[in-house]
C-alpha cells in the first residue's frame, strides 16, 4: 500500500533547502540560493511556507550593517522529512529499500 507524500515537501526546492539544512547546524540564504540553482524571490516564498509550517526555523540578523538571514531545520521538519522517506520507500519495487 502507498503512503500518502507530504505535499509541502514534494516539491523539488523545498525538498531541497530540507535536505540541505539536516547535513548543516544552520545556513544562510545565499548559501541556499547557490546550492539550490533557486531565485532569490522564489526561494523566499519556498522557506515561507517551510517556516509556516514550522520545518524551518527563520532567524533574521545582521553581520555588521548589513542583513542576514539564517535558518535551520526544526525538530518537526526533521520529523516529517523522515516521514517523507518512509512513505517514498513504499513506492519502490519490493525488495529495492535503502
Amino acid at each position: 500500500m502507498f503512503k500518502p507524500l507530504d505535499p509541502l515537501l514534494h516539491s523539488e526546492l523545498r525538498l531541497a533547502v530540507v535536505s540541505l539544512l539536516i547535513g548543516v547546524e544552520e545556513a544562510e540564504f545565499p548559501y541556499i540560493k547557490e546550492q539550490t540553482g533557486a531565485t532569490a524571490g522564489n526561494l523566499s516564498v519556498q522557506i515561507d511556507k517551510l517556516s509556516a509550517a514550522g520545518y524551518v526555523e527563520v532567524e533574521k540578523t545582521f553581520k555588521g550593517k548589513r542583513p542576514c538571514t539564517l535558518c535551520r531545520i526544526t525538530p518537526a521538519g526533521l520529523q516529517a522529512f523522515e516521514a517523507y522517506v518512509e512513505a517514498l520507500r513504499t513506492y519502490l519495487p519490493v525488495g529495492q529499500s535503502s
